[in-house]
């Protein structure tokens, strides 16, 4: 009686492994190494457009909740990227930087130790860089 009840509760195991993933089971099961080259050729196949079907149905999910991922992949670059700009600070090792981007380590514990960035400047004119000042909005009246 207790072998006729586990050989159900495998069954049943089996069952629904079967309807979760079926195609993973049948590919599971099948022996890769005893498939021909057609067949095994015609499995990619099956696999590639099993992929672009689930690509296909996400971009729709996404563009249903207002993110277009094609516009996001092909945006315009900065018309500054890439270019090089000139040295604003050199110390007497030869070590350079533009003044964009991150402090440079060596500039930082240059300063740290009690320089001013004035120092390293190779135009004696350039001046360390001040805060913005931010105009204010007038506030609308209501009406």
């Amino acid at each position: 009686m207790k072998e006729g009840k586990l050989e159900c509760i495998d069954q049943f195991e089996d069952a629904f492994i079967l309807t979760i993933f079926p195609e993973e089971v049948a590919l599971a099961k099948a022996s890769l190494a005893s498939m021909s080259i057609d067949a095994l050729l015609k499995l990619r196949d099956d696999i590639g457009t099993a992929l672009n079907r689930k690509a296909s149905g996400l971009r729709d999910q996404l563009s249903r909740l207002g993110q277009d991922i094609a516009a996001k992949g092909t945006g315009e670059r900065s018309s500054l990227r890439g270019r090089k700009v000139p040295i604003k600070y050199r110390d007497k090792s030869g070590n350079a930087w533009s003044g964009r981007g991150a402090q440079p380590v060596w500039l930082r514990e240059k300063l740290k130790a009690g320089a001013k960035i004035e120092d390293f400047a190779v135009n004696k004119s350039v001046t360390p860089r001040k805060k913005p000042i931010r105009k204010r909005r007038k506030a609308r009246r209501k009406r």
